[in-house]
């Protein structure tokens, strides 16, 4: 009997690390400042947990820096219309963009994405509120 009740304790334990696992983004990222960058897509990935995009800002000096965003889920990216046939369409590699992020406290090149316009100045995808 002792030895049922350890497996049992061991089963539910086994169960809450993944759940444990997850990360918030409010302490990797400064929410109190948002950068405004002039993008072009260097790729898409509609998938989970967060839909990412990569892209490239270049300087006022020419050197390219590689981005990294994270939107929401595409669970929640569905529920305001997004589809992963869309993202297909509209950020394919190559396509300008303008990308609102939550830049990274870290330093990095890489952020937490509000909101993207199209090149005509176009709110196309929301990413998480503002």
């Amino acid at each position: 009997m002792k030895n049922k009740f350890v497996v049992i304790i061991l089963v539910i334990l086994g169960l809450a690390i993944p759940v444990a696992a997850h990360h918030g983004t409010n302490i990797s990222y400064d929410h109190s400042r948002t950068l405004v960058l002039k993008a072009k897509v260097t790729e898409f990935r509609y998938a989970n947990p967060h839909a990412q995009i990569f892209f490239d800002v270049q300087d006022e000096s020419g050197t390219v820096q590689h981005w990294a965003g994270e939107l929401t889920s595409p669970y929640n990216l569905a529920q305001g219309g997004w589809t992963r046939k869309r993202s297909e369409k509209e950020l394919i590699p190559g396509t300008e963009l303008t990308i609102s992020l939550w830049p990274s406290k870290a330093g990095t090149t890489a952020g937490v994405v509000t909101k993207i316009t199209n090149a005509n100045g176009e709110q196309i995808l929301l990413g998480r509120a503002e």
